[in-house]
């Protein structure tokens, strides 16, 4: 498994450590140069993915990229199985290679530093060990040096290395061309933009080779340590980590031992088997909590929408503009809040009606008028609401329904105020009958100096998980760092924002028609994403709003809750718009959100994605197929259907001259019967989609119904 060749020169014993993935398919290298300085290689199928890069740290207690020694290695493998508690299949295999190497660099104290491999049939995952050591009980790592040499100019998908935010629409340009700092001064409507270095970006960073290799470069299992970054060296095309810092530019703050998180790369000349990869997840801990009985994915709707279009606000006045109020009985209110007990009552009998699990209220709790860009201590307490929202109330008419309210916790960026009251929050979710809750980090971070992806919100971000989870709560993070995967680790932990939502179209120039393309190869990989699909009232124009819309077709809107995978999903729009589409709001009724299996049908970066899922215990399936601002035509075996089942397909489709922008609610929905030798032809319009879902059926159920042709 492990091939060594050792190199003798001077004092510093020189291997060369080769370690093959389990299919051979990818090749990694490691070795120590003249200076006694780490360095790794990645190839696949005999093709240069990573060229010669180096490794290491720069502590304050001292330089650890050079002068080491090899002090010994260990190999392991791994070939097994374990079940998410939900997730996109039922089973995922975890096999892999591993090599430890045991470093020494010699001096007064020694300094000590592994680094472990494993190598995936999909990809490699590194990360460094400091064992416990004399001399080095506490550290700060200043800098990382961890490099990834390209082996040319490649096409990357990217967006700005922000310190605060990751809502940025995805440019797509050669590795030379990256300039953040242009993207960032570009988008004034995000509310934090820390951008530093204008050559860094954010990770997951997708990249396609000229020679037809897909790459991507992110981490897993972000514990107590900031989130990584890369630089870019547009000319030798050499990224370099780049951690986010705190207030006085140190980056972390540890004691030994301490493993850091994984840096990932995975590769493949299939761009389908880039978003089938689970060696993030693999690269996780398992489950923290025991008893996972209780966490169930959900569909919500919610008094959000209404917001962000302007129809009412968040604050109880309906101003957003009254500064702090301590006496709500002398604040006339103006009829335009959103968060009343008789608009959130019709939103649960929507729900009800609809089979909607849940309820999503956001702007119940006092604060909401003195909360936006003012930096201040103690804007909400998460406890009172506006004398207009009754929750006791409204946790007697939801439960009548057999619908749930889901809690929001807005901290406005003030998190040491959230700290405070975390447990009282949740005690009082507990007792009001809310099961999860949205939480939001819009603006600067408080403490003062710190950043959104920086060290201490890590820590506070996977500190929600945890407590919420003692709670018996799930959670869904808004304005949060992007996922690695630690909801394996915490599986109540159902899904983040972490980048540009689909709110962004009702107040600014929107998300292009690419968007929703490029973000399964970036935002994704990581994780579930809180997108917000199923807006249905594409033009924004009805609300005075004549210069947004939604950038989809409304089929494409329905193809994003197969495509963009959450066991949490929202339909997003208001319900007097699926009313009047309750035919194609059937899908949003009948699309499962947990399953027993992904099939990645085709995909390219910026283009294209479709994809089949079979829900949860069923033989039922569903298609998404979404494409940019271009048609997209494709055939599509259904070889995955169970052989000799008939199956009754139903399709919401892009309606006869269909168009994202000058036609886009045109839509079809039509019924056939399909089998396992079935081959759909997909015809999606320009930033269109098609959505599907197919179900055994028996001959008596199929009369009348046309075989698909």
């Amino acid at each position: 498994m492990v091939a060594c060749v050792f190199v003798m020169t001077g004092t510093l014993a020189q291997g060369v450590y080769t370690l093959h993935s389990p299919n051979g398919s990818l090749t990694l290298q490691f070795l120590l140069d003249g200076s006694g300085a780490p360095h790794y290689s990645l190839s696949y199928k005999n093709k240069p993915v990573l060229q010669k890069s180096s490794m290491g740290f720069q502590l304050a207690e001292g330089d650890l990229t050079s002068d080491f020694v090899v002090l010994g290695t260990d190999t392991a493998s791994a070939n097994e199985h374990w079940q998410p508690v939900w997730g996109e299949v039922k089973e995922i295999r975890n096999q892999y290679r591993q090599l430890t190497v045991h470093l020494k660099k010699p001096g007064t104290p020694d300094r000590l530093m592994d680094i472990n491999f494993r190598l995936f049939n999909d990809g490699l995952g590194f990360r460094y060990g400091f064992p416990l050591q004399q001399g080095l009980q506490y550290f700060i790592v200043t800098d990382e040096r961890t490099q990834f040499v390209l082996t040319g100019n490649h096409k990357a998908f990217w967006i700005p290395g922000d310190y605060d935010t990751n809502e940025y629409a995805y440019s797509t340009t050669n590795i030379s061309a990256v300039d953040g700092k242009a993207i960032a001064d570009s988008n004034p409507e995000i509310a934090v933009r820390v951008v530093k270095d204008p050559s860094s970006v954010a990770t997951p960073l997708m990249m396609k080779t000229a020679d037809g290799l897909y790459i991507n470069i992110h981490e897993a299992s972000l514990i107590n340590y900031p989130a990584m970054q890369l630089h870019v060296d547009k000319g030798s095309f050499i990224l370099t980590s780049s951690l986010v810092p705190d207030p006085v530019g140190n980056k972390a703050y540890l004691r030994t031992p301490f493993s850091t998180p994984w840096r990932t790369v995975l590769v493949s000349d299939k761009a389908t088997d880039i978003l089938s990869s689970k060696t993030i997840l693999n690269l996780n801990e398992p489950s923290q909590i025991k008893d996972v009985s209780w966490i169930k994915p959900y569909k919500m709707i919610g008094v959000w929408w209404e917001m962000h279009i302007n129809k009412s606000t968040w604050d109880y006045a309906g101003t957003q503009a009254m500064g702090r109020v301590e006496d709500y009985a002398k604040v006339n209110p103006t009829g335009k809040h959103g968060a009343t007990t008789s608009n959130t009552k019709r939103y649960i009998d929507f729900a009800a009606k609809n089979g909607i699990d849940a309820v999503l209220v956001e702007g119940w709790n006092v604060g909401w008028e003195d909360w936006f860009g003012k930096w201040k201590e103690d804007v909400f307490d998460f406890l009172t609401p506006y004398p207009d929202y009754d929750v006791q109330e409204l946790h007697r008419y939801a439960a009548s329904k057999g619908v749930k309210i889901v809690m929001h916790h807005e901290t406005s960026g003030s998190v040491t105020n959230y700290e405070r009251y975390m447990d009282k929050a949740y005690d009082f979710m507990n007792a009001n009958g809310y099961e999860s809750v949205k939480t939001g980090y819009v603006g600067r971070i408080i403490p003062r100096g710190e950043f959104h992806d920086g060290q201490w919100m890590i820590n506070h971000f996977n500190r929600v998980a945890e407590k919420t989870a003692a709670h018996h709560i799930t959670v869904d993070m808004h304005e949060s760092v992007r996922p690695t995967g630690m909801y394996r680790t915490y599986p109540n932990w159902l899904a983040c924002e972490a980048a540009r939502g689909n709110e962004f179209n009702a107040w600014s120039k929107g998300n292009p028609p690419e968007h929703e393309t490029i973000l399964p190869f970036t935002r994704l990989m990581g994780g579930p994403m809180d997108y917000t699909p199923g807006i249905f009232q594409i033009k924004l124009d009805i609300y005075g709003k004549k210069d947004n819309a939604v950038h989809t077709t409304l089929a494409k809107q329905l193809a994003l809750y197969v495509v963009m995978f959450s066991p949490l999903q929202m339909a997003a729009d208001l319900p007097e718009n699926y009313e009047i589409h309750l035919d194609a709001f059937q899908f949003i009724r009948d699309v499962a959100l947990d399953w027993d299996d992904s099939k990645v049908l085709e995909a390219e970066p910026g283009d294209y994605v479709t994809i089949a899922r079979k829900a949860k215990g069923t033989d039922k399936w569903f298609l998404g197929a979404i494409t940019d601002e271009n048609k997209h035509t494709s055939s599509v075996p259904l070889s995955f259907l169970t052989a000799g089942q008939k199956y009754l397909m139903t399709v919401y489709r892009d309606g006869d001259g269909a168009h994202w922008d000058t036609n886009p609610m045109a839509y079809k929905i039509e019924k056939f019967w399909v089998d396992a030798k079935t081959v759909l032809k997909l015809n999606l319009a320009e930033g269109g989609g098609c959505a599907i879902s197919m179900e055994p059926a028996t001959t008596e159920r199929l009369k009348g119904i046309n075989k698909y042709k």
